[in-house]
């Protein structure tokens, strides 16, 4: 079993998302184990890059400021192996196709194992472009995680038919963010992967309060959330940690089981 999969296993899962090295990797850890600390089921870790088409303002800046402040790949994998010595919550990577590349795919794939990444999450790279990672990651047991978004349309079961580990279901069109509504019908996109797949779908983009988290929740299997997670380490790193866990615990009392 993926230890993806145990993210679910107890109810609605909640998934925060954090920059790694926004500001420092100090500051990272200390908020990666105050989510844990405060019911995270799952943390995805961001690899900054200097062009993340996928991201809004808040994260394209997070991936500036941490660049800017020296974080490389190999920086974060260290930083992965140090915080697997007081956690086995499931992790993911999220970053960009051209991160891997220039790592080099297999030697990126395969430290993802050696410290205990469970999944990658390309946004950036079209599902019909997905063989240049996926045997490589069946080597090494890493999940390459699909996703689906309001524009997939008919290709939803096609999708959600080989999707690994979880799904990512993108609740708006554009990048991520904050938004004050999320509009978009959700709930047929969820019935659709329903039907494909038992795989657990999570939704991601736009939310940031406990309402929206508990109404996404509600017809899927959890939420993603990073771009509020952002603001409130950018409020100030000496007790970003602790508004931070505050704050999860609130988003994860919200979706509850």
């Amino acid at each position: 079993m993926s230890n993806i999969k145990k993210a679910f296993e107890k109810g609605k899962a909640f998934i925060p998302f954090i920059t790694c090295g926004d500001p420092d990797l100090e500051t990272t850890k200390a908020c990666v184990l105050a989510m844990v600390q405060n019911g995270a089921d799952l943390i995805e870790l961001g690899i900054p890059f200097s062009d993340p088409t996928a991201e809004g303002p808040v994260i394209q800046a997070a991936n500036e400021r941490a660049l800017q402040g020296g974080v490389t790949t190999s920086k974060i994998f260290e930083f992965v192996k140090d915080l697997r010595k007081t956690t086995d919550i499931p992790m993911v990577f999220m970053t960009y196709a051209n991160v891997v590349f220039s790592y080099g795919a297999e030697k990126f794939i395969k430290q993802c194992m050696e410290t205990g990444i469970d999944g990658i999450i390309l946004p950036d790279l079209p599902f019909e472009e997905k063989e240049e990672f996926l045997p490589v990651c069946h080597k090494y047991g890493v999940d390459l995680i699909s996703f689906i978004a309001p524009t997939s349309k008919d290709r939803i079961k096609m999708i959600a038919s080989e999707a690994e580990g979880f799904l990512y279901i993108v609740s708006s069109l554009g990048v991520t963010g904050t938004r004050s509504e999320i509009t978009t019908d959700i709930e047929s996109i969820v019935k659709a992967v329903r039907e494909s797949t038992d795989i657990p779908c999570a939704i991601g983009f736009g939310i940031s309060t406990p309402e929206q988290a508990k109404k996404m929740a509600g017809f899927s299997d959890g939420a993603i959330v990073g771009s509020a997670i952002i603001k409130l380490i950018n409020e100030g790193k000496e007790d970003a940690a602790a508004r931070v866990g505050e704050y999860v615990c609130r988003m994860k009392e919200a979706i509850g089981d």
